[in-house]
C-alpha cells in the first residue's frame, strides 16, 4: 500500500461518517490554508493552547501562530520558561492539561479509528483526557482501510521519515522509536475532539 497516496473523496466522506458515528466532530478542508483557518476558528483568542509537536501544524503555520503571534497563551512558551531539572513536575502538569491541544495523528481508519504513535509519550496525556478540547489536523494520505494497515503505516512509513527528521534536526543517528501506539476507538466525551481532514498530503 502506498501510504503517501491521498484518499479519494469517496473514502474521505466514508471515513468522516465513521468518525462522526464514533463521536468525533469532523470538518473537511480543501487545502492547507483552509485547514489552518478552520483550526484557528475553533480556538478563542487569549485561550491557553498547546500546539503539540507536529510536522502538519508546522507546515500549515498553526504552530507559529499559536506560539509566536501573541494572540494565545502558548503552553510551549510557558514550558520554555521552566527548568527541566527543578520544575519537571510543573512541566508535566502544564503539558498534560491545557485548555486546548492542537496536533495531528499518524493514521485514521475508514471505520473511524484513530492511531497516534509516540517515542516519549509526552503528547498523549493531553490527547487522551487532559486537554479540555482537542483539534487534530490530518492530511488525507493518512486514511487507511483498517487497524492493521494503520500500524503498518506507522512502522513502514512514519517511523523511517521521523528518524530522518530527527537525524537532520538534532543529529540523532539512532533515529526514533515506537514506544507507544495509542488507538482511539471512539470519543468518550461528545464534541471534545475535532478532526480536520485535509484533501492534501500534510506531515507524515
Amino acid at each position: 500500500m502506498d501510504y503517501s497516496q491521498l484518499a479519494s473523496n469517496e473514502t474521505i466522506q466514508k471515513t468522516k461518517a465513521a468518525l462522526e458515528k464514533n463521536g468525533y466532530k469532523v470538518i473537511v478542508a480543501e487545502n492547507a490554508a483552509e485547514a489552518k483557518a478552520k483550526a484557528l476558528e475553533l480556538v478563542p483568542k487569549g485561550a491557553e493552547v498547546f500546539a503539540l509537536s507536529s510536522e502538519t501544524l508546522k507546515t500549515i503555520g498553526v504552530t507559529g501562530e499559536i506560539d509566536e503571534s501573541g494572540n494565545y497563551k502558548s503552553v510551549r512558551g510557558e514550558l520554555n520558561k521552566l527548568d527541566k531539572t527543578t520544575q519537571a513536575k510543573e512541566m508535566r502538569m502544564l503539558g498534560a492539561a491545557p485548555d486546548y491541544a492542537l496536533g495531528s495523528v499518524h493514521a485514521v481508519t475508514e471505520d473511524g479509528k484513530v492511531l497516534i504513535a509516540s517515542n516519549t509519550g509526552s503528547q498523549l496525556p493531553a490527547d487522551v483526557c487532559g486537554a479540555g478540547r482537542v483539534i487534530w489536523v490530518v492530511g488525507a494520505q493518512k486514511i487507511v482501510p483498517d487497524e492493521e494497515q494503520a500500524k503498518k503505516r506507522i512502522y513502514e512509513y512514519v517511523l523511517p521519515l521521523e528518524s530522518v527528521r530527527l537525524n537532520k534536526a538534532y543529529n540523532m543517528t539512532a533515529g526514533s522509536f515506537v514506544s507507544f501506539i495509542l488507538t482511539f476507538y471512539r470519543a468518550f466525551s461528545p464534541d471534545r475532539i475535532t478532526i480536520i481532514l485535509v484533501k492534501e498530503a500534510l506531515g507524515f
